[in-house]
């Protein structure tokens, strides 16, 4: 089988007129079928459109206010309070278990004994997802590894997702019932879907992908910006104090931090799109039907007509064009938009002042951990995964000053 011809886009205008082409479809997630077959990330067209006007219900401005303000805050403290009892954390574990919790309340995942031994359990079911969304970059053999994704994803519609639908259920025939009102039903993914099924017609297995996706994304996603957050606020202790300082102060400034380092280091490195027919982006580039894009997220990002000639250097204080969004196209444009960016790093506004401003959990969540004293263990340094291209920690030990 011939290999397809591959068109590489490294300019962010022409990236930018990538997302925005109708005629070009996810490629990124082939190889991880076995979690990501017929999720909303992967639709496209009627299909895609349908489901997504459905969920983008649940990321409207006044959902993801009540995220933040009012029902992620208990889920950080109470996640971050045995680790800072103790003194001392792993960031990396730390922030997938965080991230994990809270991406499991938006997906519709109850966590109905709240321990951290379930949270540990919940945790394990998650990485496995991962594997298998990953799976493209699996060295091992691809066929056991498919297998071993499929009986977790089993065992966890058994043990997870079932319990979950069945109370969702009750709640909604509670509501028909005028027993509840609207504000009180769970506010998650698996409701949404659930409350649409009519016009959906989901199966079981698209349903409990759909909810694992959800699941997968918003944790490791955010959990690899919270880390690499953290990290660039250390360094400025002694690279550039002031900033430190404000970073510990100024929420506006903390989420410049965090929008600076998506764009620096994007969760995925490129983005990939099939080409369903002949097109010609503005730029002049030319894709034949069947050829592979690979968008070159870390060039793109870089790109100094765009991002200035010290595009590659983290700098918060970084003034941009008003149509150029401050991390890039890390989350993507067009149809294919990350459907919770707002929710992960909240609105960017020019008016630091603007009192009515979402954060995003990422900000609220590094916050949280600059708030408790958290500050880079001087006995066992940071180390990066020297197996990984994408810049992810292998460990990141931080102590935390007490009272």
């Amino acid at each position: 089988m011939n290999e397809p011809h591959v068109v590489t886009i490294a300019t962010y205008h022409d990236a930018r007129d990538a997302y925005r082409e109708k005629q070009l479809r996810q490629a990124l997630y082939d190889a991880g079928d076995v979690v990501m077959a017929d999720v909303l990330v992967n639709l496209h067209g009627d299909e895609h459109r349908s489901r997504r006007r459905v969920e983008n219900r649940l990321f409207r401005r006044d959902s993801n206010a009540r995220y933040e303000r009012e029902l992620f805050p208990p889920i950080v403290d109470e996640t971050l309070a045995p680790f800072v009892a103790a003194g001392h954390a792993e960031l990396v574990g730390l922030s997938h278990q965080m991230m994990m919790n809270l991406a499991a309340f938006t997906a519709g995942i109850d966590r109905p004994l709240r321990t951290q031994e379930e949270t540990h359990h919940l945790y394990s079911y998650m990485m496995r997802f991962i594997e298998g969304a990953t799976l493209a970059h699996y060295t091992g053999d691809h066929d056991a590894k498919r297998a071993e994704v499929a009986a977790a994803l089993e065992a966890f519609d058994t043990e997870f997702l079932r319990p979950a639908i069945a109370r969702r259920k009750r709640e909604l025939a509670r509501l028909d019932a005028g027993e509840i009102t609207e504000d009180e039903l769970p506010r998650d993914v698996l409701t949404v879907l659930l409350r649409n099924q009519g016009a959906l017609q989901l199966p079981p297995e698209v349903v409990l992908r759909e909810t694992c996706f959800y699941l997968l994304a918003g944790a490791h996603t955010s959990a690899t910006a919270f880390v690499r957050t953290l990290d660039a606020v250390f360094t400025m202790h002694d690279v550039a104090p002031a900033d430190f300082e404000r970073a510990h102060t100024d929420m506006a400034f903390l989420q410049r931090c965090v929008h600076e380092t998506v764009r620096l280091q994007p969760s995925s490195p490129v983005a990939m799109r099939w080409a369903l027919d002949d097109i010609t982006l503005k730029g002049g580039q030319v894709v034949a039907l069947g050829d592979k894009v690979v968008i070159d997220l870390n060039a793109v990002n870089r790109d100094p007509s765009v991002f200035g000639p010290d595009a590659d250097r983290f700098d918060p204080h970084r003034v941009l064009p008003a149509e150029v969004a401050p991390w890039g196209l890390s989350f993507g444009l067009g149809m294919h938009a990350c459907i919770g960016q707002e929710l992960a790093v909240g609105v960017a506004a020019e008016d630091d002042q603007e009192l009515d401003r979402l954060y995003g959990l990422v900000p609220v969540a590094v916050r949280a951990v600059l708030e408790a004293g958290g500050r880079p263990d001087p006995e066992h340094p940071a180390r990066l995964d020297p197996e990984s291209e994408r810049g992810y920690w292998a460990t990141y030990p931080v102590v935390f000053a007490r009272p």
